[in-house]
């Protein structure tokens, strides 16, 4: 073989051992369970991951090479990394069964029907355009709209003639919150659960039929460099609400931008502790950040609900200028069918009370740390 090829397999060796072994790295990270950013923050780009590793198992075994037991635990643990990569995503694709059910009332059964539409605006977007010309086509029940200040609320002020209910929290540390309803809210406040400057929206919506929904809308600081150092935080907070919703026996609704991915262990944990579904399973990922990037997608918004609802609509909204697509949910409430739905989620056991508990206290003497 001519030199100057040798020396180019040479390098393609090295490429494919390098990038392939920065794959399994993150896929090895998130299994240790810690909380430093840049270990959560692997458990993101997991479908991006099983394209770099599924690329690097290909070139490994087309690449001519001496064989080697080196070479053959290389490829060994490419294959096993992909199988569970993909393992960890399958259930948000139709290739799983779904969750919730589709719904089975008419789609203008109104009475039984509750709509949401959840948007990161991105506060230093000046274009309330897009966003609110999905609300007048939409016509959603209810409006979250996260990462507003002052001049988002005073852009969205035009829409309280038709969402007369609305809880505000306005910030211009890109962590305000805007609730409007067209449906009556019952009690809603905004609630500051761990940091003294991220707000939650807690309260209750009633439908026309007379039935109450609990909703809770939360919007936690990333694991990242700039936010926060850890996922610390934003997982006590996610796992606090979850243990406030054992205790509802009614219809729950829990949405929002939760800087995390539906697939994380702290998302799994939530849902077995509240006993939430997501309607995602089954259905597709539905990546709603990074707007203006194709190939470094994933789902960061969320809608979860009780096992009362069975869903009539869920879907991605066009962009809006912001870096996340907004999403539409339309649910049906039809209790009828709840303990089968219920069935399709774990129940938390013991050792999950007892992680929830030391994460929520983690994430709270790290609050007290950073206050001090």
């Amino acid at each position: 073989m001519p030199l100057f090829l040798s020396g180019l397999l040479t390098v393609a060796h090295w490429v494919v051992w390098i990038v392939g072994g920065a794959g399994l790295l993150v896929t090895l990270l998130p299994i240790l369970r810690q909380t430093a950013w840049w270990i959560r923050i692997c458990d993101f780009p997991r479908l991006q991951i099983v394209a770099v590793l599924l690329l690097s198992l290909v070139a490994v075994l087309a690449l001519p090479t001496p064989r080697s037991f080196g070479h053959d635990v290389f490829v060994v643990s490419l294959a096993v990394a992909v199988v569970y990569q993909f393992s960890r995503i399958w259930p948000y694709t139709p290739l799983h069964r779904k969750q919730v059910a589709d719904a089975s009332r008419p789609d203008d059964d109104h009475d039984y029907h509750l709509s949401l539409m959840v948007a990161n605006v991105l506060m230093y977007n000046r274009d309330a355009s897009r966003c609110l010309g999905h609300v007048r086509h939409l016509q959603p029940d209810i409006v979250l709209a996260v990462e507003t200040d002052e001049w988002w609320l005073s852009q969205m002020a035009g829409i309280t003639k038709d969402y007369p209910y609305t809880c505000h929290a306005p910030l211009a540390n890109t962590y305000g919150m805007l609730v409007f309803s067209r449906l009556p809210l019952i009690e809603p406040q905004i609630r500051y659960i761990l940091d003294p400057d991220i707000p939650s929206f807690h309260g209750c919506v009633r439908l026309p039929s007379g039935v109450t929904v609990n909703l809770h809308f939360l919007h936690p600081k990333p694991p990242a460099p700039q936010e926060s150092k850890s996922s610390a935080r934003r997982d006590a907070e996610l796992l606090v609400v979850g243990k406030v919703i054992q205790h509802h026996d009614g219809p729950t609704i829990v949405a929002g931008d939760l800087n995390d991915v539906a697939w994380s262990h702290t998302s799994e944990l939530f849902r077995r502790l509240s006993r939430l579904l997501d309607p995602r399973i089954g259905r597709g990922l539905l990546p709603t950040f990074h707007a203006d990037y194709k190939l470094l997608r994933w789902p960061l918004d969320h809608v979860f609900h009780s096992a009362h609802f069975r869903l009539q609509e869920i879907k991605r909204l066009t962009h809006i200028g912001s870096d996340h697509y907004p999403i539409y949910i339309r649910l049906s409430y039809e209790p009828t069918g709840w303990h089968e739905q219920e069935k399709e989620l774990e129940q938390a056991d013991a050792d999950d009370h007892e992680e929830a508990e030391e994460k929520i206290e983690e994430g709270v003497e790290e609050v007290a740390a950073g206050e001090e």
